[in-house]
């Protein structure tokens, strides 16, 4: 794998480990729930930590970079840390940036970032810790940290800790040991801690100076995922050997990858830091098991605002798009990209490569959150950073440290109208779930409710793992995943079965958690404004909640299956004289050109123009507030198929999650109401 210039690099690049303490000169910055804190420090004024004070839960990535922060990938984003967090009804970040014309954080001379439990929840996008670090963040303690941020954070460099007594002892000016920022960490994450970063580490593993701890698990009772975890273990780093005999939680090392992809959001970033560390004439490992997307930022310059664009931001999201294009070019990397009118793209990555190219029990990584979807195939498929993908070119394996998992069994026969989606808002309901406990851990999918449904709709499922804030979500290759195979992919029927054969979880496999869930107890579905974790029955909401915007598409909601649900609630509402309402706008966006496809040879497209609703080619689109379908005021109301709804996830308004039923049928009546099947 390692090429000659390779070796010549590794050899030739100045490596050294971290000093064994750590001194923090700079401010301690306190992301309160009070906006008039926040503003009291960015105006210098220092605030002691105490257990007293409330500090922000739940801050997800996108109130740390915004959508439109990740247009610059350079350090240009040490000025925007911050910029959508929102305390109470404020948003002190953006606010001082608006008075200033600069960053407060930067200017502040803060080094340690605080705040509640679940810091870096939602999108994967490394521009959040690079922003933090750029800016001078040299330290992150938070009640809780999710997984891929937490990642991201070590392999640039960062460190991260839950101890909230270091508060004092930085106050105080103390050395702090470097162990404390490693400790109970497995072997190798502490040496990339040491190190430095992950690239530094893989640099020392690549010369020897690393070690790799063998893994010995003897054969034991072993999940799905961890049984393909096992097949793509490095077992040897040099002589290449892949696999091992058995897995454990807390086992760690790397794993080879079968599919590596990244979109326009990421890819700039990991070249840059490619063609930064090995030089431009450095070539990738394997190109032809690396995808580049171009599906976050089509419609981008249909939606963005006359002030953004006074800025200059559609010119610079414009460079993501060639920086892309060019890298894969120079490399050889095959770019999923725009129509040649421009009309929208390919498709939305997840749904590419479920369709197109992933198999059950291959290990995928992609640049995304919801990296996951490909789950419904029986694949071990997750989120990674900025720093994993880079790395990846190089070496074509990842880190991983063996989660445990959680089975989440759902049992029964549902309701005639309830869907995957409305499986999943239950689940983000349950107590377990929205405490956090499944932070991290692989969710298995399993029971007859969720084997009666078709792949599609399993992939609802497995993308949402990522609102879970799970490593992975992956349901068990079946008949019905081997007839998808066939039909989606061409691969003739014994062949299909023989993929998905032994992909099972062992009798007598271990789970941190079994959930068991009654599906014939389940009602339809709806995640109140704010996090996808607010699900309550749409029965339950208090009165009727009019809407002004529909929204059925994403990666989640945009597959045939979805198609389907949408046709047949605005079939039944033709065939009863019925429009979308006058006062509703109901967006309908494919997740890929096969799926407008599907659409066009099934008549769904004269029945969504007939009912008044507005299709859309795939793009990410509204999901990430940068395409139509996204709210403009704060008093719109949405009722939306997307995954997340967190806030200004897609706008400043008001945003409900559901299923496409829900959502569909929402549109008709002009409030959020559940679909009722007549007979």
């Amino acid at each position: 794998m390692e090429t000659n210039e390779l070796r010549e690099i590794v050899a030739k690049w100045p490596l050294s480990r971290r000093s064994e303490t750590m001194r923090f000169e700079g401010r301690t910055l306190l992301l309160a729930e009070d906006p008039d804190l926040i503003r009291r420090q960015l105006a210098g004024e220092n605030v002691a930590w105490s257990p007293s004070l409330k500090l922000r839960d739940d801050i997800s990535t996108d109130e740390i970079t915004p959508a439109y922060i990740c247009y610059y990938y350079d350090e240009t984003l040490g000025e925007y840390p911050y910029h959508g967090l929102k305390a109470s009804e404020a948003f002190p970040f953006r606010e001082f940036f608006e008075a200033h014309g600069h960053g407060g954080v930067r200017a502040g001379g803060f080094a340690v970032s605080v705040s509640g439990t679940r810091r870096g929840k939602g999108s994967s996008r490394e521009q959040s810790p690079w922003a933090e670090m750029v800016a001078g963040i040299r330290l992150v303690v938070a009640g809780s940290i999710e997984r891929i941020y937490r990642q991201n954070c070590q392999n640039l460099g960062v460190l991260t800790s839950t101890d909230f007594s270091l508060l004092e002892r930085i106050r105080r000016g103390e050395e702090i040991p470097l162990a404390e920022f490693t400790r109970g960490e497995d072997p190798i994450t502490r040496q990339v801690i040491e190190y430095g970063g992950l690239f530094p580490f893989n640099v020392a593993r690549l010369r020897g100076e690393a070690s790799l701890p063998p893994l010995a698990t003897p054969p034991r009772p072993m999940t799905l995922a961890e049984k393909i975890l096992a097949s793509h273990f490095v077992a040897d780093a040099a002589t290449g050997a892949i696999g091992v005999a058995a897995v454990k939680p807390g086992d760690s090392g790397f794993v080879r990858t079968d599919l590596r992809f990244s979109h326009e959001y990421v890819t700039p970033m990991a070249a840059i830091f490619f063609e930064k560390m090995l030089g431009p004439q450095a070539r990738v490992a394997d190109p032809g098991s690396i995808l580049f997307f171009r599906d976050h930022l089509t419609f981008l310059d249909r939606v963005m605002t006359p002030e953004r664009r006074a800025m200059g931001l559609l010119e610079v999201a414009n460079q993501l798009k060639v920086k892309q294009e060019e890298f894969g070019r120079a490399q050889g990397i095959r770019v999923h990209g725009e129509l040649a009118d421009g009309s929208g793209s390919e498709g939305i990555c997840h749904s590419v490569v479920s369709q197109s190219y992933a198999l059950p029990g291959q290990v995928i990584i992609g640049s995304d959150s919801h990296t996951p979807h490909s789950g419904a195939l029986g694949c071990v498929a997750f989120g990674v950073g900025t720093t994993d993908v880079f790395n990846s070119w190089i070496t074509r394996d990842v880190r991983v440290r063996v989660p445990e998992s959680v089975l989440i069994r759902v049992s029964g026969h549902p309701p005639a109208s309830l869907t995957a989606k409305d499986f999943m808002l239950a689940i983000l309901a349950h107590p377990y779930v929205k405490s956090g406990k499944a932070i991290g851990k692989i969710v298995e999918y399993a029971g007859s409710a969720v084997e009666a449904l078709g792949v599609d709709e399993r992939a609802t499922m497995t993308n949402m793992a990522a609102e879970v804030g799970a490593f992975t979500g992956i349901v068990a290759p079946d008949e019905t995943t081997a007839r998808y195979l066939e039909r989606v992919r061409g691969i003739p029927r014994a062949e299909a079965e023989r993929l998905c054969a032994g992909w099972r979880s062992d009798p007598g496999a271990e789970y941190a958690m079994v959930i068991e869930i009654d599906a014939s107890s389940l009602r339809p579905m709806v995640a109140l404004p704010g996090d996808p974790g607010n699900g309550v029955p749409v029965a339950d909401l208090p009165g009727r909640v009019a809407i002004q915007i529909a929204y059925g598409g994403s990666c989640t909601a945009g597959k045939p299956e979805d198609m389907d649900m949408y046709a047949r609630v605005l079939a039944a509402a033709l065939g009863a004289g019925r429009r979308v309402h006058p006062d509703v706008t109901f967006w309908i966006q494919f997740g890929s050109q096969e799926v407008k496809a599907y659409c066009r040879e099934k008549g769904y497209l004269q029945i969504f123009e007939k009912a008044g609703a507005k299709v859309i080619e795939p793009s990410c689109g509204a999901c990430i507030n940068a395409g139509p379908g996204v709210s403009t005021r704060t008093d719109q109301v949405t009722v939306s198929a997307i995954n997340r709804n967190f806030p200004g996830r897609s706008g400043p308004g008001q945003m409900y999650l559901a299923s496409p039923l829900t959502v569909a049928a929402s549109a008709i009546e002009g409030y959020i109401t559940e679909f009722r099947p007549r007979g």
